[in-house]
């Protein structure tokens, strides 16, 4: 059985340290976009096919202003009928009615989103080259197949992860 040194388990654990931290700073990412565009719009449920937007009262909110520099739709209900409505006062204070703002994907939103990719992919960059680094220090079969293969693992996550954020700046 082959030595295996202190620095060796170092390296592995802080590489390993550094991927798992990449992959709960992407939990927490998608978790906090995830509620982030839900949280505006509970109980309303969105039609892309009418691009419209329909309330728990089966009433619907139409665009009525684009802002393409923002990347953002507002939706609005007509005010006669959200000031008319039984479910007025748990859904809006507005006389002129309900209203409801998508962001695109271009927006400040979905821009947070691509820095925490960025900083999940860094993580996972520094995690490989550590490995990489201890590959080339690595004496014996084991350790070094061992390093491989995880760093193959953390390789598959560094595709996957950089293709999913070209594509988000793509849809722009």
């Amino acid at each position: 059985m082959p030595h295996i040194s202190f620095e060796f388990v170092l390296a592995l654990a802080y590489a390993i340290f550094l991927a798992v931290l990449a992959f709960l700073l992407e939990l927490a990412a998608r978790h906090a976009h995830r509620r982030s565009l839900t949280v505006t719009t509970i109980g309303f449920t969105y039609h892309p096919e009418r691009d419209i937007w329909r309330c728990p009262e089966d009433q619907h909110l139409f665009p009525i202003f684009a802002d393409a520099t923002k990347g953002t739709v507002v939706y609005r209900a007509p005010a006669e009928t959200c000031n008319a409505c039984r479910s007025k006062s748990a859904c809006t204070d507005s006389d002129g009615g309900r209203a409801i703002e998508r962001k695109s994907p271009g927006s400040l939103q979905y821009g947070m989103q691509h820095f925490h990719r960025g900083v999940s992919l860094t993580l996972l960059f520094l995690a490989s080259l550590v490995l990489a680094v201890e590959i080339c220090r690595a004496s014996g079969f084991y350790p070094r197949a061992l390093l491989i293969g995880i760093l193959l693992f953390f390789g598959t996550l560094v595709i996957r992860y950089s293709a999913e954020l070209l594509r988000g700046r793509q849809a722009v």
